[in-house]
C-alpha cells in the first residue's frame, strides 16, 4: 500500500509529494495527462495535438446548466403523469430532483478538482475500472445517437402541424444538415447556438409557469380562481391504472396510490435525463475551478423553479381527471397540460404558439445529441476504448471523425417512413432510455471510489476547491434510489397482464451495460483500480 505521506502517483509512475508539501506546482496551474503541457486553468491555450479546446464561454455553460437539458418531457410528458394526481407528480419530481442535484454536485466536485476532457466516463476508468469506463462511455454514446434521429423526427412531426403535405423525411434532412454544420464549427459557435436556444427555452418555461399561476389565481378570461381546489376535488393522489389492449386494471387503496407516486418518479427520471450535459462540456470550459461549481449550483435553480415550480402550478390549474390529458399524440403542443390549462380558462390559440416554440426544444435537443455523442466517442478513443481515429481533432479542436460518425445515425430517422418500422424504432428508443439512469449510477460510483481513494491516500476534503454539504453522505442514498428506479421502472409490464415487449424495452439496457463491462474485462484483462493506486494528481488544481 502506498504511503499516506507520498500518495500521489502520476501516469508515468513518478511520485509527487503529499498534500500540504511543496509539490513544485504553481498555484492555479494544472497538468494534462494527454499532452504533458501546462494549462493555466484553461485561460491560455495549453492544448496539444488532437485535443479539445477550452472554447466554451462561461455564460454559455451557465445557460446550458439552467435550461440546456429541458425538453418536451416537462412541457408535454407531464400531461400523462398528472393523471396520477398532483400530489403524486410533486412527490415524484421532488425525490428525483434531489437525486439529480446530488449527481450533479458529485460531478461538480470531481470536475472542479480534477478536470479533464474525457467526460465522466474518464472518471469511471480512472477511479473504478477501465471496463466500467468502457461500458459507461459506450452506453452514453449509444443513448444519444439513438435519441438523435428521434428528436429530428419529432421536429418534422411538429412542422406537419402546419404543413401535413411535406414528408417528415424532408425535415429530418434539412435540420440534420443544419445541426451537423453547427457541430463542425468551433465549439464556441455550438455554445453560442445552445446559449440562445436555452435562453428561449427558459423564457418559454417561465411564460407557461406564470400563465398557469395567473390562471390558478383567477386571472384567466373565465375569472375562475382554482387555487389548490383540485388537490381536494378530485384529490391529490389517483389510483394507479394500467391497460394493455382491451384489458384494464385499477389498483385500489394505498397500494394504488403508492404505485402512482412510483410511476411519477419513473417519468420524472426521464424528464431529468440530460442534466449531466454540462459535465461533458466541462472539458471545453475555461477556468473549471470557477465555472464548474457555478454551473452545477445553477442546476439547483433549474430543478426548483422550472421543474418543481412548473409541476406545482400545473396541479393548481388542471385537475387530474381532465379528459384532455393524454388524449393527444405526444409530439404536439395540443398535448401540453399547460395548453390544456389555458384552453380551460378560455385562452385560445396558445396551442399554435406552443407548437412553434416546441421546435426550439427538439432542435436544441438534436444539436446537443451530436455534441454529447461525439465528445463521448472522442473521450473513449483517448482512453483506447474506441478506434484511434476518433480522437483526432482539427486545428479548432473539433473532433471531426467523431462528429461525422455520430451524425450518420440521423439516417435511422428515415425508418419512420412506414408505420411498421416506426413501431420498431419506437421500441428501439425506449430500449436505450434506461441508459440515462445507468449513467447517473456511473457518476455516483466513480465519485464514491474517488472519495475512498482520498481517504486511503490521506487527502482531506479541504483540498477540493468545491465542496457541497450534501456530499459525500448523500451519494450512497442517491445511488441506492437510482438503482431502485432502474430495477422497478418496468413494473407496468406486469399490469394488467405480462407484456413481453414492454418488459424487454424496460430492462434490456441493464444486461447490455453489464455485458459491456464483462466483455472489456475479459478482452483487456482489466483490474479494479485499488484506492491506494488511484490517480489523484493528473490535472489536479492546487491552491
Amino acid at each position: 500500500m502506498a504511503s499516506k505521506l507520498n500518495f500521489f502517483k502520476s501516469s508515468d509512475e513518478k511520485t509527487t509529494p503529499a498534500y500540504g508539501q511543496d509539490d513544485g506546482i504553481e498555484r492555479g496551474v494544472s497538468y494534462s495527462s494527454e499532452n504533458g503541457r501546462v494549462d493555466d486553468d484553461g485561460e491560455g491555450e495549453g492544448e496539444g495535438p488532437d485535443d479539445l479546446h477550452r472554447g466554451m464561454k462561461p455564460r454559455q455553460l451557465n445557460m446550458m446548466a439552467i435550461a440546456g437539458a429541458i425538453g418536451t418531457g416537462l412541457i408535454i410528458g407531464t400531461g400523462t403523469s398528472l393523471k396520477l394526481g398532483p400530489g403524486s407528480l410533486l412527490i415524484g419530481y421532488l425525490i428525483m430532483g434531489i437525486i439529480v442535484y446530488i449527481v450533479m454536485v458529485a460531478l461538480g466536485e470531481m470536475g472542479a478538482w480534477l478536470p479533464h476532457k474525457k467526460s465522466f466516463s474518464g472518471y469511471a476508468t480512472r477511479f473504478v475500472d477501465p471496463a466500467f469506463g468502457f461500458a459507461t462511455g459506450w452506453n452514453y454514446f449509444f443513448k444519444y445517437v439513438i435519441v438523435l434521429p428521434n428528436n429530428l423526427t419529432a421536429t418534422g412531426i411538429i412542422l406537419q402541424y402546419w404543413r401535413p403535405d411535406i414528408n417528415v423525411s424532408v425535415w429530418i434532412t434539412v435540420f440534420g444538415v443544419a445541426i451537423i454544420a453547427v457541430n463542425l464549427i468551433h465549439v464556441a459557435f455550438f455554445g453560442e447556438a445552445e446559449f440562445w436556444m436555452s435562453l428561449i427555452k427558459a423564457l418559454v418555461i417561465v411564460m407557461l409557469i406564470l400563465l398557469c399561476f395567473i390562471i390558478a389565481l383567477g386571472g384567466g378570461p373565465n375569472h375562475v380562481r382554482t387555487g389548490f381546489r383540485f388537490w381536494r376535488d378530485p384529490g391529490a393522489f389517483a389510483q394507479y391504472s394500467a391497460s394493455a389492449g382491451d384489458d384494464k386494471v385499477v389498483i385500489q387503496g394505498a397500494t394504488g396510490r403508492f404505485l402512482g407516486v412510483w410511476a411519477c418518479m419513473v417519468q420524472a427520471t426521464f424528464a431529468y435525463l440530460g442534466t449531466e450535459l454540462v459535465g461533458v462540456a466541462f472539458g471545453e470550459t475555461p477556468n473549471p475551478r470557477k465555472n464548474v461549481p457555478r454551473a452545477v449550483n445553477q442546476t439547483l435553480m433549474r430543478i426548483v423553479f422550472f421543474y418543481i415550480g412548473g409541476i406545482l402550478v400545473l396541479g393548481m390549474a388542471v385537475k387530474y381527471t381532465d379528459p384532455l390529458l393524454g388524449s393527444v399524440k405526444k409530439t404536439s403542443g395540443l398535448a401540453s397540460p399547460f395548453v390544456i390549462a389555458a384552453k380551460n380558462a378560455g385562452i385560445n390559440k396558445l396551442d399554435d404558439a406552443v407548437n412553434g416554440l416546441l421546435l426550439i426544444f427538439t432542435i436544441s435537443a438534436a444539436n446537443s445529441d451530436i455534441y454529447l455523442a461525439s465528445r463521448t466517442l472522442w473521450a473513449l478513443a483517448k482512453d483506447g476504448q474506441a478506434p484511434a481515429i476518433m480522437n483526432k481533432t482539427n486545428k479548432r479542436g473539433v473532433p471531426i471523425p467523431a462528429v461525422i460518425l455520430s451524425s450518420l445515425f440521423i439516417v435511422l430517422g428515415y425508418m419512420n417512413a412506414t408505420k411498421g418500422s416506426s413501431t420498431v424504432f419506437g421500441y428501439f428508443v425506449s430500449l436505450v432510455t434506461v441508459f440515462g439512469a445507468l449513467n447517473w449510477v456511473a457518476i455516483l460510483v466513480s465519485y464514491l471510489f474517488m472519495i475512498k481513494a482520498m481517504k486511503v491516500q490521506g487527502v482531506p476534503r479541504e483540498a477540493m476547491p468545491y465542496r457541497n454539504i450534501l456530499l459525500p453522505w448523500g451519494a450512497p442514498i442517491a445511488l441506492f434510489l437510482t438503482i431502485l428506479v432502474i430495477i422497478f421502472n418496468g413494473y407496468g409490464a406486469f399490469f394488467p397482464h405480462f407484456q413481453v415487449d414492454k418488459f424487454v424495452t424496460s430492462y434490456i439496457g441493464i444486461p447490455v451495460f453489464l455485458i459491456n463491462i464483462g466483455w472489456w474485462k475479459v478482452f483487456k484483462k482489466t483490474k479494479r483500480v485499488r484506492p491506494e493506486d488511484a490517480d489523484l494528481v493528473t490535472g489536479r488544481r492546487t491552491f
